[in-house]
């Protein structure tokens, strides 16, 4: 069993950066002219690769809470690609904040670059802030939902890891509300290697954070909602917490 189920996920791995080539240059011509067509081929391919994992790897995915709708900021626990899949697919106009070499990663850098997603070099992240808050002002960039990663990589569940602070700096600099995002897919899709697990990946987008908080006493409150929650989703997927 264990040996038909790598083999499955093999073959979803294979298919996946197959279709996000394939859906790449299909909507090119639409992406190029417009950001619309760039966010139509990120919400296909965000529902293939959650029908295909299902089919494949009898992985379902589920999104409890409120996905918000306006313009806010998502501060999202972040074990594996499957909760960018999940996130990006349920809010309506999602972008992220994303290391500066993933511009480089073929197709995947160039769409996010025309959705939106905001490059940032390790140690400048105000600077990125600042030019950001400049393209919205000026109409240069669509408002949205900005999603970050507080933690900055993937993590393992179990492991731990702290929660940094360009996170307050940016709910301080914005101030938009946070909406913070727990997760249990790190259980099902690990953060390395091939296997995909049966069973149900949540991801939960929890009460937002009003905006006015001081930096410390928000990012407190942050790291507390954000970890408890992703807790409880992997205990509920069995996982030993």
């Amino acid at each position: 069993m264990i040996a038909l189920r790598w083999v499955l996920s093999l073959v979803f791995v294979v298919q996946m950066y197959l279709a996000m080539a394939v859906l790449a240059v299909v909507f090119a011509p639409w992406a190029l002219f417009s950001p619309k067509g760039a966010r139509a081929a990120c919400k296909t391919y965000c529902r293939w690769v959650i029908f295909t994992l299902r089919i494949l790897c009898g992985t379902r995915s589920e999104v409890r809470g409120h996905a918000p709708t306006a313009e806010c900021i998502i501060a999202a626990k972040h074990q594996s690609f499957l909760d960018i899949i999940l996130i990006f697919n349920a809010v309506p106009a999602g972008k992220f904040i994303m290391k500066r070499e993933l511009m480089y990663a073929p197709f995947l850098g160039q769409y996010a670059l025309r959705i939106g997603c905001v490059p940032v070099n390790r140690g400048k992240r105000g600077a990125a802030i600042a030019k950001m808050k400049a393209d919205v002002a000026a109409g240069a960039a669509e408002p949205g939902q900005l999603i970050i990663y507080p933690q900055g990589t993937r993590v393992a569940p179990g492991d731990a890891k702290p929660y940094k602070v360009g996170t307050g700096l940016l709910y301080d600099q914005l101030a938009q509300p946070c909406v913070p995002v727990a997760t249990n897919v790190g259980v099902f899709w690990p953060k390395r290697g091939i296997l995909r697990k049966p069973g149900l990946a949540v991801v939960e987008f929890l009460p937002p954070i009003a905006p006015g908080l001081p930096v410390p006493s928000f990012m407190t409150r942050l790291e507390a909602e954000v970890e408890l929650h992703s807790n409880r989703l992997m205990a509920e997927a069995g996982f030993p917490v």
